[in-house]
């Protein structure tokens, strides 16, 4: 298993070097990132290479048994570039253009910036292709991070055209399905299309979605330009890129598929922390989502290590806190735990961001937590080598849906992801698996799939979830589901479009709740209330699970199942009460038949299981800040203390245990 930190030894003196190494030794890391932001370092003017500098710490790197993955400095353009080239600078939907001086300063259709990005990264894949310590190419750094998806420069106009002429064919075939007759807005030819600046007020609902959509693929296209290159000069060494959890600007299943593996950066306690006693389940199903996103285990390429903070400071991780987190990474599918940073900067933007060490270098308590994390996977990374997580239950999150809800949120405040966040938090409370999907992956092997806020859907979305159902599937979803073509624009069918049948229900009326308004429902024996929207539903061959128990709404239906097929189509046409959920999946997840794990705890503490063949071993992770209870009903090994554990155990504060059935 890699174990290891992001390392800048352009920030230090050489003669530090050999001591950082060896510390890092100590620590049992045996990986580093390097070079990411590097660029004026290694190419200090233009066609003016040097490396020296860098293979100077690689080999002091290697002589510690430690490999090296190697960044792509494409990030942070240097400032001879941009003297040279300020058309490379983005231009924000104002017009005006961003200026030089922080990082992802350029934009993703700038020809001459792609010219110099090959140059870059040819230079330096030609240089380490034959460097057996570089194991593997790390693209750029967090594309999109500081809202630079989108870019409103006369490149992207120009790009976006092209796009649009690809995707639609013709100009009227564009007109008609965005509806520009609305508005007078026709577009006469592809010259006179524009990219959606600020306007006097909104822009079309259509434009802006697939504004996005080409601002995705722009960043797609850009890292697979640096892709052809590595896997052209470098075939042997992998390629990652670091994703940033739930960050929704840019479709990930579409940047990941390009790359070996996925990596993301994950920082569960910033200046900019959910401030919710629902990190723990937040930072969880940020996993499942990177896990997702190929359906394969990861790499967390920054792991918090410290303090975060630039202009302010977020608090000190307590002792424990970040093996907890370690370990939830883990639990979780990481395959490599790679910290953000070895040392706290002294200088720039990042100086109060606080890594393993702090800015004076001396080894302190975090550092020896990090030792003994190390210490503790040389016992377990042989173990779980090539376990995977096996879900029986699947959230879809869609991209183009959370951008349709973006654009037309319904009622102010309302986002997309929260209402995943609702559903997801109720496996997470019972430590049921959750795999985050595609609406276009393969549903066969799930017991469960949900789908909050599919208000889009196409003919291929449509023929999966109905065939899944068809064939014995149990499906559910909520308001608005179908709603809308994909070209973001209102059904004229009645409403669910082609999920009508799916789900057996009519929608009589419906509407946003107001705050001050509050709207009851009763599910079986639990009485709650209707949040955010409301749907009247009429049922056509679905049977009524819950009302309405307010004003007219009373005895009308909001929570439906619907024979299909083999299999059952839930509906739910509000945002519910978290007790209303709860009794809902718990009769949803019985019908089913979806496993629990044979392990008990008290509420606070996460289960979570990995598998190799026969093999399972479970992370059981406290959360809280007291001692908690779980419960073991046959002798498993605790793998760190080699003994085998049965019946009731106390977990400390922020206490782990990795547990084997064997």
């Amino acid at each position: 298993m890699f174990y290891g930190a992001d390392y800048y030894p352009e920030h230090w003196p050489e003669e530090r070097w050999e001591t950082d190494a060896h510390l890092m030794k100590e620590a049992g890391i045996n990986v580093v990132r390097l070079a990411e932001f590097a660029w004026a370092k290694l190419e200090p003017d233009e066609g003016l290479y040097d490396f020296s500098w860098l293979d100077k710490a690689i080999s002091i790197l290697a002589r510690h048994g430690i490999k090296v993955i190697l960044g792509t400095p494409t990030a942070a353009p240097p400032k001879w570039l941009i003297d040279k080239h300020p058309e490379i600078l983005p231009v924000d939907n104002d017009g005006y253009v961003k200026g030089f001086g922080s990082r992802r300063h350029y934009c993703y259709n700038n020809p001459v910036y792609r010219q110099y990005t090959k140059k870059i990264v040819t230079a330096m894949a030609e240089h380490y292709k034959s460097n057996s310590n570089v194991i593997c190419w790390h693209i750029d750094n967090e594309f999109g991070c500081h809202d630079t998806t989108v870019c409103y420069c006369d490149n992207c106009l120009e790009e976006f055209r092209k796009w649009l002429k690809e995707r639609y064919g013709n100009i009227n075939k564009l007109n008609q399905s965005w509806g520009t007759v609305f508005w007078s807005q026709i577009y006469k030819d592809w010259d006179s299309v524009i990219v959606p600046r600020k306007a006097v007020t909104s822009h079309n609902p259509s434009l802006l979605l697939d504004y996005k959509r080409f601002s995705s693929d722009s960043v797609v296209k850009y890292q697979k330009l640096q892709i052809d290159i590595l896997r052209e000069v470098t075939p042997d060494k992998k390629i990652t890129h670091n994703f940033m959890g739930l960050f929704n600007q840019i479709d990930y299943y579409q940047l990941a598929k390009d790359l070996d593996f996925i990596s993301w950066d994950n920082y569960p306690i910033n200046h900019f922390s959910d401030k919710s006693d629902q990190i723990a389940a937040n930072i969880a199903l940020s996993h499942d989502v990177m896990r997702g996103v190929k359906k394969k285990n990861f790499w967390v390429m920054e792991q918090q290590s410290g303090p975060t903070g630039w202009e302010e400071m977020g608090r000190q991780l307590k002792p424990g806190e970040m093996r907890l987190w370690v370990y939830q990474s883990i639990a979780h599918g990481a395959d490599a735990i790679v910290y953000f940073r070895w040392r706290a900067c002294t200088f720039g933007t990042e100086e109060y961001w606080h890594g393993i060490l702090d800015h004076d270098g001396v080894p302190r308590r975090r550092y020896h937590e990090v030792k003994q994390i190390g210490q503790e996977l040389q016992k377990i990374g042989p173990l779980i080598e090539g376990s995977e997580i096996k879900a029986e239950v699947a959230i879809i999150r869609s991209f183009d849906n959370e951008w349709a809800f973006e654009i037309q949120p319904h009622k102010r405040g309302f986002k997309y992801m929260e209402q995943i966040k609702k559903y997801y938090k109720y496996f997470y409370s019972r430590n049921i698996p959750v795999d985050i999907i595609s609406p276009e992956d393969d549903l066969s092997g799930y017991k469960l799939v949900l789908a909050p806020g599919l208000i889009m859907v196409n003919e291929k979305i449509t023929d999966n979830i109905k065939n899944y159902v068809r064939g014995g599937g149990t499906f559910l979803t909520t308001w608005r589901a179908g709603a809308k073509r994909w070209d973001n624009r209102m059904n004229d069918q009645s409403l669910l479009g082609p999920l009508k049948d799916l789900l057996g229900i009519d929608i009589e009326e419906y509407s946003i709740i107001p705050d001050d308004e509050n709207i009851n429902i009763i599910f079986g024996d639990n009485e709650g209330t209707a949040n955010v929207w409301f749907d009247v539903i009429s049922p056509v061959t679905a049977e009524v699970l819950g009302e309405y128990k307010s004003d007219y709404l009373a005895g009308k239906a909001v929570i439906t199942v619907n024979k299909y097929g083999m299999g059952n189509a839930y509906y739910v046409g509000t945002i519910p009460s978290d007790g209303i959920i709860k009794e809902l999946l718990d009769k949803v997840t019985e019908k089913c038949n979806v496993s629990v794990t044979e392990i008990k705890g008290d509420e606070g503490i996460e289960i979570f299981r990995r598998i190799k063949g026969a093999d399972e071993f479970y992370f059981v992770l406290n959360f809280n800040r007291k001692p908690s209870t779980i419960i073991i009903d046959k002798p498993m090994m605790d793998i760190l203390t080699g003994k085998y554990i049965n019946g009731e155990i106390t977990l400390e504060p922020f206490g782990i245990k990795v547990l084997s059935n064997k």
